[in-house]
């Protein structure tokens, strides 16, 4: 049974995510705030979007905060890399420290660690996220295309193998086939770890559908935005929430 703080990761109605991406503490108050009134399940705090983020001190002070405005909310802390998709640059040990920094805080319940990543760093993270009980999502982001079938499934059981709690992929389609690729591997691999939960989603306006459909291929968390979009084609929140009300019931 996976979980993020006190959100099961299980099969059935996709739970949502909702980033938030303020530049500065005040901003991601606002949209802490922002969410007091919306229906989600878990909050993404995109740690790249913070403009004093190469400060250890400004980051401890952005995670008080948010964790002060959502003290029970389940908090998932990404730092998404420039190369792929995200917002800053930083050198790769600064990265882990970074990712290391926010579980030792006890202030989130899961953090975001790329794939194609140093091994050896990735495998120091994963003991110290077990050693403090956070959750270890394992991504990976292509935002020009969508890899073949066979490369989709073996990222995702690489992932596992290297003991993500969970694997995430999220790549864009240039055709309707693409959307189909994703959602056929996701399927396959969801079959191979029935139990087990891994998120995927099709980006942009084409890959919409893959962002509701994860009770039938078996992606089992969906991300929907309120104040701002983090990706192409994210449904705002409330939206996104009755659309999947209405296909579960």
């Amino acid at each position: 049974m996976v979980k993020i703080g006190n959100v099961t990761l299980d099969n059935g109605m996709p739970k949502i995510c909702v980033p938030i991406v303020g530049r500065s503490v005040d901003e991601l108050i606002q949209e802490c705030r922002y969410l007091k009134d919306k229906i989600y399940d878990v909050v993404e705090l995109r740690i790249d979007f913070l403009k004093d983020v190469l400060s250890l001190d400004a980051v401890g002070q952005a995670l008080t905060a948010v964790r002060q405005e959502l003290p029970d909310d389940a908090i998932l802390f990404t730092f998404r890399t420039k190369e792929e998709g995200g917002e800053t640059e930083v050198p790769e040990s600064y990265y882990f420290d970074l990712i290391t920094y926010a579980i030792k805080t006890g202030k989130v319940d899961a953090v975001d660690v790329e794939y194609f990543r140093n091994r050896t760093s990735i495998e120091k993270i994963l003991t110290i996220a077990k050693e403090h009980g956070v959750t270890v999502i394992m991504s990976n982001h292509d935002f020009d295309k969508t890899p073949s079938f066979d490369e989709i499934t073996g990222r995702l059981l690489g992932m596992k193998k290297l003991g993500a709690d969970v694997a995430k992929l999220a790549c864009m389609p240039q055709s309707a086939k693409d959307v189909l690729t994703l959602l056929s591997a996701t399927e396959d691999v969801k079959s191979q770890y029935p139990d087990e939960p891994i998120i995927t989603m099709s980006m942009g306006k084409l890959g919409t559908i893959s962002r509701i459909s994860g009770e039938i291929f078996g992606s089992a968390l969906t991300f929907g935005s309120a104040k701002k979009a983090s990706a192409p084609g994210q449904l705002e929140v409330t939206t996104l929430h009755q659309i999947l009300q209405a296909l579960h019931s």
